[in-house]
């Protein structure tokens, strides 16, 4: 999976959003950031994913998180998966995968039985100054929002 542990500075992202509007990390600073990358718009679980953070996102901004989904697929097929399901939050259509590959996210998958190349969903939070602070390797999809909250109640522990 991604090189990146807690601690790291993030990589720096200059990308496209869904539509076409420039996405840099460093307009984030200040607020802690769910940067969440995941294989495909509308499939199952990268929907279920999506619409859990879209409905927690008024409790999420609250604790100070601003959220920014990442896939390989293009700013078109974000646009409709966006409006399709409410998003509130940008997605970044990383075609090129350049934020993908910085991030490590991309490798081998297995899915249904068969492995092939894609991105591994994972979720990263970063801190308001740009420091990774929680990586999430195995997402669960329907609660993403609650695993987010959980690892910082488990570091008290």
């Amino acid at each position: 999976m991604s090189k990146l542990k807690i601690g790291d500075k993030a990589p720096s992202i200059m990308a496209k959003n869904h539509y076409g509007g420039s996405v840099s990390l460093k307009d984030y600073l200040g607020s802690k950031v769910i940067l969440y990358f995941y294989p495909k718009d509308d499939t199952p679980g990268c929907t279920a994913e999506a619409c859990n953070l879209r409905d927690n996102y008024q409790a999420l901004q609250k604790m100070g998180y601003k959220i920014i989904g990442v896939s390989p697929d293009s700013q078109k097929t974000h646009v409709s998966f966006i409006a399709k399901n409410s998003l509130p939050f940008p997605l970044i259509a990383d075609i090129s995968k350049r934020v993908i590959l910085d991030y490590g996210v991309w490798g081998t998958r297995n899915f249904a039985g068969s492995e092939s190349e894609g991105v591994n969903r994972m979720t990263f939070v970063i801190d308001e100054k740009g420091y990774i602070e929680k990586i999430i390797e195995e997402v669960d999809t329907k609660n993403h929002t609650q695993q987010i909250i959980d690892a910082y109640k488990t570091e008290t522990i």
